[in-house]
């Protein structure tokens, strides 16, 4: 076997990162050889392989999914966002330069086409099977011209196309039909059918609908999946709408201890790598929110100031919002604040951006000692060292190079070296992204949160984050084997797409 298929999409976050992802585990619990592959991501949730090269987190997860080692190849093309209009370029793990959108569009990215197709004829070499995921929605007629990520990487390569819908949008029907029929006919050729995705309630008064779909586009549906929660692993979409008040899901076991331990979030613009707290709201008894207002700081245990594309704007945006004020009152009293990269760099005493904002020299919070200074060259690295008596791993992202100046080193070498990070009483700073997954030290890390806010929370001494995340896969493995067609699925993967699709009117336009 050596197959392959492009999951598409009607919309963004139409559920193809956590489609693709179950796909895979489906498959690798068959005995499948299977790798992700997504040619070209936007996100600001991003991961560094062993190699040292950054891709999207995605594709990282759906690496996890296959049970295999995540690299460069498989998301050859990652976009991270910089402001509405621009983003930095890293190719093959390394960033090239920024880019307007115009730009990109206007001539680069039709000249990535076959660095990509190269990237995934040496993954098809390799593996048994290759499930590649699409951005956005293939019918996106204005960028048809130059796209290297679904009907472009579909044709070159010869990929059947499966078009995912979320139904509890609304309006799938008419997203799948519309999508068929704006393509051309040779795109049509590919597509082969659909998969409903997050349906609620009775699956037998969906069937007329499909059977009439079928009609109107000769393409079958090859599953309709039920809506579950908890399965938002690792979202990609770096400028989607303010995360506000939304709550990471927690686990479901009630608090070992006698009290919960609240932690905000700031929810800073262009924030990167927010899945940092997946591993506190993991945690039985953790409740997780992001928060934009300075009064909602007051009843938390703990505040995390998160990663982000852009430190000296989200920094003036702390400031602007009153949140600024509010961080330096809990560092004087003594209340439990995290900053992550970005955020860690935010609570330093002075930035020196020449690279990201070019706004020069910037006064920071001055809650810990740390002078950083923007760099050109950007770190990537998976560091291992040790914090509060526990053995951490984690993944550095940064262009900022921070010089500390007094307080506690935060992270260690295992001979006791400082490593990375700054402590100051109850302020706390690091660029490791993925440390809260290091289960001995997420425990101690709390341990010593909840004594500072004076909550008589437990960790619960046997949370593993890493089976927890294996068990969500297995649970999107579970979704594709129990509700999807996987017989027809396989011919599909197998054998490409069926032949004689009929043509949808009136195609796309010229």
């Amino acid at each position: 076997m050596s197959g392959g298929l492009l999951v598409a999409g009607t919309t963004s976050d139409a559920g193809k990162s956590v489609v693709t992802a179950g796909i895979c585990r489906w498959l690798v619990r068959q005995g499948v050889k299977v790798a992700p592959f997504k040619a070209q991501n936007m996100s600001l949730n991003s991961f560094v392989t062993r190699e040292g090269a950054e891709i999207g987190r995605a594709q990282a997860m759906q690496a996890q999914a296959c049970r295999v080692e995540p690299t460069a190849l498989m998301n050859p093309v990652l976009l991270k966002p910089g402001g509405e209009r621009s983003s930095q370029v890293v190719l093959l793990g390394r960033p090239v330069g920024e880019m307007s959108a115009r730009g990109y569009h206007g001539g680069r990215q039709q000249r990535l086409l076959g660095t990509v197709l190269d990237c995934l004829a040496e993954l098809r070499g390799t593996y048994d099977a290759v499930i590649c995921e699409g951005a956005g929605s293939p019918a996106e007629i204005n960028l048809r011209r130059t796209d290297i990520v679904n009907m472009g990487i579909a044709r070159s390569a010869r990929l059947p196309v499966l078009v995912v819908g979320d139904i509890d949008r609304g309006g799938v029907f008419a997203s799948f039909f519309g999508t068929v029929a704006l393509l051309s006919p040779e795109d049509q050729e590919l597509v082969a059918g659909f998969l409903v995705n997050k349906f609620r309630g009775d699956v037998s008064l969906l069937e007329p609908g499909l059977d009439m779909l079928h009609g109107l586009t000769g393409r079958r549906t090859y599953g309709v999946l039920p809506f579950r929660h908890g399965l938002g692993i690792d979202e990609e979409d770096g400028l989607r709408v303010s995360l506000r008040g939304t709550v990471r899901e927690s686990n479901t076991a009630p608090p070992v201890g006698e009290d919960v331990l609240r932690v905000a979030v700031c929810a800073v613009p262009l924030m990167s790598n927010f899945t940092d707290v997946d591993a506190l709201a993991a945690e039985p008894g953790v409740v997780v929110r992001f928060v934009d207002r300075p009064e909602e700081l007051a009843d938390a245990d703990l505040v995390v100031v998160p990663g982000t594309r852009g430190t000296v704007r989200a920094l003036q945006w702390l400031r602007e919002r009153g949140l600024a004020d509010a961080l330096v009152r809990r560092a004087a009293e003594q209340r439990p604040v995290l900053g992550v990269c970005g955020g860690y760099q935010i609570l330093g005493a002075r930035i020196e951006d020449d690279v990201e904002s070019r706004l020069g020299r910037v006064d920071g919070l001055g809650l810990l000692p740390v002078r950083v200074r923007f760099a050109p060259e950007k770190t990537l690295t998976r560091p291992v060292g040790e914090a509060l008596g526990e053995s951490v791993e984690g993944y550095e992202i940064h262009h900022g190079v921070a010089t500390v100046d007094g307080g506690e080193a935060f992270l260690r070498d295992d001979r006791g070296n400082p490593l990375d990070g700054c402590r100051v009483g109850q302020v706390w700073g690091t660029h490791w992204h993925g440390s809260l997954e290091s289960d001995g030290f997420r425990r101690a890390f709390l341990r010593e949160v909840a004594a500072a806010a004076g909550r008589r929370f437990v960790p619960a001494p046997d949370t593993s984050f890493a089976a927890l995340r294996e068990e969500q896969l297995d649970r999107l493995g579970d979704l594709i084997e129990e509700h999807a067609d996987t017989d027809a699925l396989w011919r599909l993967i197998e054998s490409g797409a069926p032949r004689g699709l009929p043509f949808v009117p009136p195609g796309a336009p010229a």
